[in-house]
């Protein structure tokens, strides 16, 4: 059975930081590339980082460059996402994926997600 867990979500201030951990099981993690992605409240889902499957490369949307930081362990086959100097802007629940093409298909899973408030 595939899994994947987020945790570390909180309130915290504005300039504040989060690590959130999604932890994961049920297939061959290192095979997968991670993103995260997160969606506010009447707002579309937006991609935030993704990680290939060996962490050669990654790719952040614009709006957190600089700020957040992705990376996997694939002993423990969990990805992480460091985030700094937090906006209000940043408030959204942030959902883990794991994707991988096997030939014309993609197989991706998801989280059930992990709220983050930005907010003095």
């Amino acid at each position: 059975q595939v899994q994947l867990v987020e945790s570390g979500g909180a309130l915290v201030q504005p300039g504040g930081s989060l690590r959130l951990s999604c932890a994961t099981s049920g297939f061959t993690f290192s095979r997968y590339a991670m993103s995260w992605y997160r969606q506010a409240p009447g707002k579309e889902r937006e991609l935030v980082a993704t990680l290939t499957s060996t962490g050669g490369s990654t790719n952040y949307a614009d709006s957190v460059k600089g700020r957040f930081t992705i990376s996997r362990d694939n002993t423990k086959s969990t990805v992480f996402l460091q985030m700094n100097s937090l906006k209000p802007e940043d408030t959204a629940v942030y959902h883990c994926n794991a994707a991988r093409k096997i030939g014309s298909l993609l197989h991706d899973y998801w989280g059930q997600g992990t709220q983050v408030t930005v907010s003095s």
